[in-house]
């Protein structure tokens, strides 16, 4: 299985070169820290700035800049900082290229929960109902199963949702699959040493699987 950084490091490999790329909260802004080389991406974070960096190294923080899930970040030469309006603007008329968001359930037709466990505090949907419905391009980086052993890839999101019919391509510690037009996950690539079989019992939601699934190649 892979780790949250295996997660980021698979997707980073989505990435094609002049995209402008939005992180969203938790396993995306990991992506940062394993652009390819030799690829030259503008990554963009919702809260006001173009241009993000990788996470700086421990003492070289500084606390005024931030991304949208108020960790520190470093800049690049050429980072622009503005204001919320401007940075949804260029979310809501589509200049964004890629979207990366974290989900607590996805569905076999695409729909996407990602905000509020209802009981649990929320301080707000922040951005993620935007990015969903502007969005030309979403991967969604999460866990495949819940600390209960229980799918979070199933046919029906239980959960409050984000976005309806939005979602195509999903990466877990297990897999990589697409969300077909017609409804379904599709297995494309499996964790290195994890077995379909195994992908099989983990996805509650409706799955095509080829038994000769190659294993990604992370580096």
């Amino acid at each position: 299985m892979l780790d949250k950084n295996g997660i980021a490091k698979r997707i980073a490999k989505e990435i094609k070169d002049g995209y402008y790329v939005n992180l969203g909260i938790g396993i995306p802004t990991l992506v940062a820290n394993f652009i390819p080389q030799g690829i030259n991406v503008v990554l963009q974070s919702e809260n006001g700035l173009l241009g993000m960096g990788p996470f700086p190294f421990e003492g070289e923080e500084d606390a005024d800049l931030i991304n949208a899930g108020k960790q520190t970040i470093t800049t690049l030469p050429g980072s622009s900082i503005f204001d919320s309006a401007m940075s949804f603007g260029m979310i809501r008329s589509q200049k964004i290229d890629l979207t990366i968001l974290g989900a607590m359930e996805v569905s076999e037709n695409g729909d996407i929960a990602n905000w509020k466990i209802p009981g649990k505090m929320v301080k707000g949907m922040g951005g993620a109902m935007d990015l969903v419905a502007s969005a030309k391009n979403i991967i969604v980086a999460m866990q495949h199963i819940n600390k209960a052993g229980e799918s979070k890839l199933l046919p029906k999101c239980s959960l409050p949702l984000t976005g309806v019919n939005c979602i195509r391509k999903v990466v877990t510690e297990l897999a990589v699959l697409d969300i077909l037009p017609e409804g379904g996950f599709r297995l494309v690539e499996r964790a290195p040493g994890v077995s379909v079989d195994y992908i099989k019992q983990a996805t509650a939601g409706k799955l095509f699987a080829d038994e000769n699934a190659p294993e990604m190649i992370l580096d």
